[in-house]
């Protein structure tokens, strides 16, 4: 059962509204956590703008993903988990590397070094040793793309805070989180 309750058309602001008709064009239908952060229409519109420029970064959206997955399964969350899965396998990620990036692992040397540094950047909170960005660069990262990863790691956290806080309900075909994790 969820513990804040999410908004629906009906019972929305005009505000609220709006911001729905854009996630409604994008989806074709507003998903759970979008209609549970319209409860709040500032943090909603500022995730909405922050996420959406996330998707011009220099990392490709299967990479992008692989970072969203493996925080999902970090966190435990259920509903980053099968909303990530589904976002992925769009992306052209395979059902067997989703299931792989949940534990925090990646088939590729170059994804693996991105998902490693996402774990260290959420595990020490930031405090990353040397060594950790050298890593990230000679997997072939720029420092602009440590940069947009840092930024792509702070909005799944939002995402996956908002959803375990809220117990939102899942409204994407359901995974299960494997309980291997890599740190």
């Amino acid at each position: 059962m969820t513990r804040i309750s999410t908004a629906t058309y009906e019972t929305a602001t005009d505000a609220t509204k709006s911001f729905m008709d854009g996630i409604k064009a994008k989806f074709g239908k507003v998903p759970n956590f979008f209609g549970t952060i319209a409860q709040a229409p500032a943090a909603a519109t500022a995730f909405a703008s922050f996420n959406g420029a996330l998707a011009e970064t220099g990392l490709t959206a299967p990479e992008r993903e692989a970072i969203a997955l493996a925080q999902a399964g970090y966190h435990g969350c259920p509903y980053c988990a099968a909303a990530h899965t589904a976002i992925a396998k769009g992306a052209g990620v395979t059902e067997a590397e989703t299931q792989i990036h949940l534990t925090g692992v990646a088939s590729d040397p170059k994804t693996q070094s991105l998902i490693t540094f996402t774990l260290t950047v959420v595990g020490k909170r930031g405090k990353v040793a040397n060594e950790d960005i050298e890593a990230v660069k000679a997997a072939g990262f720029s420092e602009g793309q440590i940069i947009e990863a840092i930024a792509v790691v702070t909005a799944n956290m939002f995402t996956n805070f908002v959803n375990l806080v809220a117990t939102t309900d899942v409204d994407f075909p359901k995974v299960s989180i494997p309980t291997k994790q890599a740190a």
